[in-house]
């Protein structure tokens, strides 16, 4: 039991950290925060954590509700998550930002400082929908009702997840010192190689919840 807890803590913790990629989200901080100082730096980090924070426990209490609603069955998204997390892998490996993230970063001038922390840092940088769908598919297997210290490990997951995101992002001129360009493409591409395999094994799952005679046969 013990050992399930903690590689199930392992799991749902890499899955967000490395979706939501504090390193990814910093760049596009740094860009959109140019000129601003330091004291209006903070406040967008502090907003726009809050905001992701709000979203991403929204979907990982109600995700499951709204599949539910829709009609869509928990095996057709698992697997639908997963190639969509696979695709973003598949981008950090080969060394660009997701277009999820990226069509949202492209224009940010003459925008305030609320504005910017909401989108595009909150959305879709730090809770865009490769965070949504890692956080719903992994309520999954974990009801609030059922396994709800499964569930708990899953919102301290996000929880921690945001804090850490929070830390990098004010502490991003230090960062920026001691990080080039070429640490940071290395870093991105092994998250990306991670992500690639977390998605695979969505799919697999989706696949085996589907289709459980292909397991049993």
């Amino acid at each position: 039991m013990a050992t399930d807890l903690i590689s199930f803590s392992l799991f749902a913790f890499s899955s967000i950290l490395i979706v939501v990629n504090p390193l990814g989200a910093l760049l596009v901080y740094n860009a959109i925060t140019e000129f601003m100082d330091a004291e209006d730096k903070r406040r967008v980090a502090a907003h726009g954590c809050r905001i992701a924070t709000a979203v991403l426990i929204f979907f990982t209490f109600l995700g499951s509700s709204l599949l539910l609603l829709f009609g869509i069955t928990i095996s057709a998204f698992t697997v639908a998550g997963g190639v969509l997390l696979f695709g973003i892998g598949m981008e950090m490996v080969n060394g660009r930002t997701s277009r999820s993230k990226v069509t949202a970063t492209e224009k940010y001038e003459s925008i305030d400082a609320e504005e910017i922390s909401s989108m595009p840092l909150a959305f879709p940088m730090i809770s865009g929908p490769g965070t949504i769908t890692t956080v719903i598919v992994l309520s999954q297997d974990a009801p609030v009702f059922v396994k709800p210290l499964e569930f708990g490990i899953i919102l301290g997951s996000v929880i921690l997840t945001i804090i850490i995101t929070y830390v990098i992002l004010v502490s991003s001129a230090r960062i920026t010192k001691r990080v080039g360009q070429r640490e940071y493409r290395v870093v991105n591409r092994l998250m990306g190689i991670m992500l690639m395999a977390i998605a695979v094994q969505f799919i697999i799952n989706g696949i085996s919840q589907a289709f459980p005679m292909l397991i049993s046969s």
